[in-house]
């Protein structure tokens, strides 16, 4: 992280300096704001920390509990949520205190005696090394409490708005903030707001996000509805602290037994405490009701029956509940109707679990739902600060209802395979085959979006295999120039809302110096910094640092130690702050024991790669194909003379 470069800081350098709302936010919720933010979960809190990184939008976000969640129902994060952790500053943290899943175990009927368990297979999580990141189990309160101080220390000083519940809304035709939306002040209020509990008042924004549940209030007020298979099947889950014999609890485990159902069985943080998923079977209609009324303790004998011969001893319950799998999701995630698409621009969005539910099995929920948000707060951020047309808006439901939808069905083969008992199988390996084969799906990996004004087309994909279009950049190894430091590229892609250019030289010439006139790469980043069309000079504000809207850096064929930082062109050599300091962190050689050009499929003739804010490829194209990226950008951007 780069500070210091407006002057002297002494003191945590995460806290970054007030500016624009952050300099004197009402703490009052105010009667009209850019935009409204219904909900604290995963999804709310993610899209609210992207935007706080805009001090010039006016955020506010709310939540009808008086304080922070405590008990959080999700706790699986997936490598790819942790790789947005990284972005976001986090990862480290929340790596040290969580649990860390490196293998599952599988448990079946023995064949030699069907009444016990055994073990039948150990594969490792991340067998194919897909990521470097880990795969991790933490509360859902705590992923919201690293969000919460990620905004606290924003530039815009942002924090939850507790005690406000969301009753309606109304979307005018005019008017700058044509968003009218009813809210009622909740018993247990926190300080800050002259309304009482059940006071009633209306607020007014341009743009509303429904990150509020399966039971969204705002989805209802959109008229958007969640399709597909009702639930049909019940599990009780618990977190526990208990004595047993398993040899398995500290381990991630999927247990089968012949007769009394199935078991997901949760390590969690702490050394201790574990969470069970304990199979209670089908659901008839018009029992639902029922169901959701078994005890802890039924759960408890359900569990040791599935077990035999091991016996859990429950000595504390932290939570419990029970809950039916059911697989919908909404066609649409904003207030445009079909008819309509593209024909008018969105003003309400839904994320999270208030346009996809499905079970808990694969522990999808909260890193999809981090995805919705992190996808579309940049994109708020970017239309709201002048930066891009608001047809930009209509990119998060065309790109994240397909993913939900991917979900969905990947969720209805794990949970059916979950729920058979082994004889039903035709294959007796057939849950963990599917694990193993299957793993780069629930890891985050297997996102894809498709062309579209801020996704290119493939037509280039041979300069570098590694980075596929629309898919997420995969980090890789570089040593930096300046310093020699080896460092992980991609985790250098902090989530301020700023688009990545990665320039891979061309190789010189035999015997040539690096920056050999001419090169590909030395009249790209001639073209970059000087020429009017260049996307640099075209849409970056005046005003501002010359990285504000781009972050662009280099990599080089050669190691770090062959040529000087200064060698490069000025393109990489940005003056930032008020004192006009020149970066020196933006220039890369190849790692000698990681080539990132051999690693990643980059061809030795050297492209561009770009990365939008959201960590996804926007695009690959040759260096000297500069026309095609002046025309790319030229249709997500403003020119800079329209932007305020």
């Amino acid at each position: 992280m780069q500070f210091h470069h407006h002057g002297y800081v002494s003191q945590n350098p995460r806290v970054q300096a007030p500016a624009g709302v952050g300099l004197d936010r009402p703490q009052e919720l105010p009667e009209h704001m850019d935009v409204l933010i219904v909900g604290t979960g995963p999804a709310g809190m993610i899209a609210a920390a992207q935007l706080a990184q805009f001090p010039q939008v006016q955020t506010r976000i709310i939540e009808k509990r008086p304080g922070r969640l405590e008990v959080g129902q999700a706790d699986g994060i997936q490598a790819r949520s942790v790789e947005t952790f990284q972005a976001f500053g986090f990862a480290d943290e929340i790596s040290n205190e969580a649990y860390h899943i490196t293998e599952m175990a599988f448990w079946k009927p023995d064949p030699e005696a069907p009444q016990n368990i055994v073990r039948t297979a150990r594969p490792a999580d991340d067998p194919h090394g897909i990521s470097e990141f880990p795969h991790l189990i933490v509360n859902q309160a705590r992923v919201l409490d690293y969000f919460g101080e990620s905004m606290a220390n924003s530039p815009s000083r942002m924090s939850p708005d507790f005690g406000w519940e969301f009753l309606g809304l109304t979307v005018h035709e005019s008017g700058e903030h044509p968003v009218e939306v009813t809210l009622r002040r909740t018993a247990g209020a926190g300080a800050g707001s002259t309304a009482g509990a059940g006071a009633e008042r209306t607020v007014w924004a341009k743009y509303v996000l429904g990150a509020d549940g399966a039971r969204s209030g705002v989805r209802a007020a959109i008229g958007r509805t969640l399709q597909g298979d009702r639930a049909n099947h019940a599990w009780g889950v618990m977190d526990v602290l208990a004595v047993t014999d398993f040899p398995d609890i500290r381990r991630k485990c999927a247990i089968q037994s012949r007769s009394g159902g199935s078991i997901l069985l949760i390590p969690r943080e702490g050394g201790h405490l574990f969470r069970m998923y304990v199979d209670l079977g089908e659901v008839q209609p018009g029992e639902g009701a029922q169901v959701r009324k078994t005890s802890v303790e039924e759960i408890v004998e359900n569990a040791n029956r599935i077990m035999h011969p091991y016996t859990v001893e429950v000595k504390h319950v932290a939570w419990h509940s029970v809950y039916e799998v059911g697989h919908r999701v909404t066609d649409r995630f904003d207030d445009v109707p079909t008819e309509l698409a593209g024909q008018r621009d969105p003003r309400v969005f839904i994320a999270g679990d208030a346009c996809h539910t499905h079970s808990a099995k694969a522990g999808q929920g909260m890193n999809v739902s981090m995805q919705d948000g992190f996808n579309l707060g940049w994109k708020l951020g970017q239309v709201l600060t002048g930066r891009s047309p608001a047809t930009l808006l209509s990119t998060y439901s065309a790109e994240r209802q397909v993913i939900a939808q991917n979900l969905i069905d990947f969720d209805k083969q794990w949970s059916t395979l979950m729920a058979q008992k082994p004889e039903e199988m035709e294959d007796p390996s057939s849950l963990e085959d599917f694990y193993v084969k299957t793993i780069e799906f629930p890891a985050g990996f297997m996102t894809e979006y498709t062309p579209s004004m801020i996704t290119g087309e493939a037509t280039h994909q041979e300069l570098a295999t590694g980075y596929p279009v629309g898919k997420r950049f995969k980090s890789a190894l570089v040593n930096r120039v300046s310093d020699g430091n080896p460092l992980q590229l991609g985790h250098l892609a902090a989530a301020d809302g700023r688009w990545r250019i990665y320039a891979f030289a061309d190789a010189p010439a035999p015997g040539a110096p690096h920056t050999a006139e001419p090169s590909a790469l030395a009249h790209w980043a001639h073209w970059v910094h000087t020429d009017p069309a260049s996307p640099v000079r075209r849409h970056s504000p005046p005003a501002q640092d010359e990285d504000s809207l781009f972050d662009i850096k280099v990599i080089y064929q050669q190691t770090h130690e062959k040529f000087d930082v200064t060698d490069a062109p000025r393109a990489f050599l940005p003056t930032v702050g008020p004192f006009g300091l020149t970066a020196r962190d933006r220039i890369f050689g190849i790692n000698p024991e990681h080539d990132i050009f051999e690693e990643r499929g980059i061809s030795r003739e050297g492209c561009v790669v770009v990365v939008r804010p959201d960590q996804y490829v926007a695009h690959v194209l040759p260096l000297t194909d500069t026309s095609a990226l002046a025309d790319f950008f030229a249709g997500i951007f403003l020119e800079a003379t329209d932007a305020p």
